[in-house]
């Protein structure tokens, strides 16, 4: 099976799969879990072969969305994965430019809320300590 994130040296590619209407999402191998899991959060389902060892893991859209459908949830997982570090390649006929801006908009839009504020931990002074004055 040909694996193009080992092809390319990438840490994800999205594409078409010839002969077929799948978009597929592969990984190099020995990617991280927690790469795997970050496919699985944005709407991607995963797929091992053989399945009582992975020497082989992919991703895909789920096929029983419409081809529109499918390629915005495949065009919207890539910030999240640009986000966390990952270098992804997608091909053109897969990318969606409004359903990629849309999902910027939105992660900038959740990176620019502001952070709950933390109380000071308990014991630690919450005003300064006076300055000692020297005779």
């Amino acid at each position: 099976m040909a694996n193009l994130a080992d092809e390319y040296g990438t840490d994800v590619e999205i594409y078409i799969k010839a002969l077929t209407t799948t978009i597929h999402a592969d990984t190099p191998t020995g990617a991280p879990a927690k790469l795997h899991d970050l496919l699985e959060q944005v709407g991607l389902e995963r797929h091992e072969y053989p399945t009582d060892r992975p020497l082989y893991i992919w991703h895909t859209v789920p096929e029983h969305l419409g081809a529109d459908e499918q390629k915005r949830v495949a065009t919207r997982a890539i910030p999240a994965l640009l986000l966390a570090g990952y270098e992804v390649n997608c091909t053109p006929d897969v990318f969606d430019e409004a359903a990629y801006r849309q999902a910027v908009h939105e992660a900038r839009t959740r990176a620019a809320r502001p952070s709950t504020q933390h109380p000071p931990p308990a014991g630690s002074p919450s005003h300064p300590a006076p300055a000692q004055r020297t005779p």
